[in-house]
């Protein structure tokens, strides 16, 4: 998670002026991994205490559409991205749905995930070591796809080839979420993590060209003040 400082640079696509180099732009972030402590305050930046608050708006987005019945989400394998050590399959994903996948660019964080998410990490099938921009998830797999605090590593065109793919994983009345940090306007580059923070008109184009519409939009509350806004976004 970045959490960051409201930045005054601002463009269409984030690659008129951030991403020169696109090797360099994933090498830096996954150099920038390697180097944090698989920790749940290494996870969210510094920002630990604010776990249980974003679990909990989290549980309660995400409740809404669970369940049995014509529309519903069944709660049955969920894909979590950008899995970190897995604080969020820990404390959201294995309590809802009998089985859980976990992908992440840093392996130190998966090594981690096995013994961090105890007992219940047996429900566990898959931890992929892999960066979004080249993980293929298995095609009508996944009841819900949880891509959380990464989207920001991803070139727009790769996001959108992605999110692509994300439909692809689902089954029917599968739901993909995204919940991320949102600029207040235009593209806001993180020199530190290689990462960008996008406005919300432009994260929904990336969804419309994915061929994806948004069922549910929502501000998580109750952050700090200095940090972003946060959105959660449901896709279908």
């Amino acid at each position: 998670m970045s959490a960051g400082g409201q930045g005054k640079r601002s463009a269409e696509r984030m690659e008129d002026h951030l991403i020169e180099n696109e090797t360099s732009f994933y090498l830096k972030a996954e150099q920038y991994w390697k180097d944090i402590p698989p920790t749940v305050d290494g996870m969210l930046g510094g920002y630990g205490s604010i776990s249980s608050i974003d679990i909990n708006g989290s549980k309660k987005f995400l409740q809404k559409f669970l369940g049995e019945g014509k529309g519903k989400t069944r709660p049955g394998c969920a894909l979590d991205c950008g899995a970190g050590i897995g604080r969020i399959t820990k404390r959201l994903l294995l309590p809802l749905f009998r089985t859980v996948d976990l992908v992440d660019v840093t392996q130190e964080f998966l090594d981690k995930a096995r013994s961090y998410l105890g007992e219940e990490g047996k429900r566990v099938e898959n931890y992929f070591c892999c960066g979004l921009q080249d993980f293929q998830p298995q095609p009508d797999h996944y009841d819900v796809i949880w891509i959380q605090w990464v989207i920001g590593h991803l070139t727009d065109d790769h996001l959108v080839e992605f999110l692509r793919r994300c439909r692809s994983a689902l089954h029917p009345d599968g739901l993909i979420v995204i919940k991320d940090n949102v600029a207040y306007e235009g593209v806001v580059p993180d020199e530190v993590d290689s990462s960008v923070c996008r406005d919300l008109p432009l994260l929904r184009r990336i969804v419309a060209r994915a061929g994806l519409s948004i069922i549910c939009e929502e501000q998580q509350q109750n952050f700090p003040e200095e940090i972003y806004q946060v959105h959660i976004l449901a896709l279908r």
